[in-house]
């Protein structure tokens, strides 16, 4: 792909998603614009003036549950990155109808803007919580990724409008994540866990990055891709960030799993192995049947799950992927 080209946007561009993929865009790709959507002025003036002040960058205040403006932002735009979401587990069970507009909602005005506005590719960031939802933002996740693929037959074969999603894990240090708030705890010298039995996948912000951008190149619209990536053990992370520290166990919170799932149980049936990702195809008569021919059918049977996973993360490895942060 000439990214040169391209005029991209990104919705919730000020999220740690957001940050990092317009930086990496920046630095490497070189677009010939880069759309900045979110709806926060304040975090958009900090990010202007903290070093994202260039001439390619566009700056839209807008939220994603606002069909007209995203058709605005969107003309002349080839490529959209769908990161705006609530993400916040306990937030979204407390806040459940908020969750819909945002999340379901808001995937459905993304949809009808780029194609409106006739965007070539649209990749949409899920969740390895989509997978057999137990919380309302998993459900929001597996809705909205129900949405982005079966909207290419909307698009239709003869037009050039084409959606996919990527689902992966736990973002290591990613606005939400557990680590800030052990690095917090260690200074009280007592750190909370909900289980000492949990496992979550997990992958740095910079991987996450270079995963969307590698599947944006590689989609033909419809594919659900999932990166290979390792897991650990929420104990190990406690070690890694807090050792010596008293661990009080506090319980499972509502709509938390005690392990994760990327690919769901009848989900192998039409999943691909491609190498360094899986590819999670549409059973759909519209997608290209020779797409990723290359690629290999998973076993009936086979899991992909945090606690089955073949790749672990040592607490060595936990501290090399958290240091430089900063208590």
């Amino acid at each position: 792909m000439q990214w040169q080209d391209k005029s991209i946007l990104v919705t919730g561009g000020t999220g740690s998603f957001g940050k990092r993929f317009i930086r990496m865009m920046l630095d490497e790709q070189h677009p010939r614009r880069l759309v900045v959507f979110s709806r926060d002025e304040l975090k958009q003036h900090e990010m202007r003036t903290g070093g994202f002040d260039h001439p390619s960058l566009r700056w839209f205040i807008g939220d994603v549950r606002d069909g007209e403006r995203l058709r605005r932002a969107m003309r002349g735009v080839d490529i959209v990155v769908h990161a705006a979401a609530l993400k916040q587990v306990p937030a979204c069970e407390y806040n459940p109808m908020e969750a819909v507009k945002t999340n379901v909602m808001g995937a459905k005005n993304v949809i009808d803007a780029a194609l409106d506005c006739g965007v070539r590719r649209i990749l949409a960031l899920s969740t390895d919580k989509a997978v057999n939802p137990v919380n309302l933002y998993g459900a929001t996740k597996l809705c909205a990724e129900k949405l982005f693929v079966q909207s290419n037959s909307y698009a239709g074969a003869d037009k050039p409008t084409r959606f996919s999603c990527v689902r992966y894990g736990n973002v290591v240090a990613s606005r939400g994540s557990v680590i800030p708030l052990f690095v917090r705890q260690r200074k009280t010298g007592t750190v909370t866990v909900t289980d000492p039995r949990m496992t979550r996948f997990w992958l740095t912000l910079d991987q996450g990055v270079r995963f969307v951008i590698s599947c944006i190149e590689k989609m033909h619209g419809g594919e659900i891709f999932v990166p290979k990536i390792p897991s650990m053990k929420m104990t190990d992370l406690v070690e890694a960030i807090a050792p010596g520290c008293e661990v009080k166990v506090i319980g499972i919170r509502p709509g938390e799993k005690l392990h994760e799932a990327l690919i769901g149980d009848d989900e192998v049936r039409q999943t691909l192995d491609a190498g360094q990702m899986y590819v999670i195809k549409p059973a759909h008569t519209w997608w290209p049947q020779d797409g990723w021919s290359d690629a290999k059918p998973l076993a009936e049977g086979d899991h992909y799950t945090s606690d089955s996973n073949s790749m672990w993360l040592t607490v060595d490895d936990l501290r090399k992927l958290i240091e430089g942060l900063e208590a």
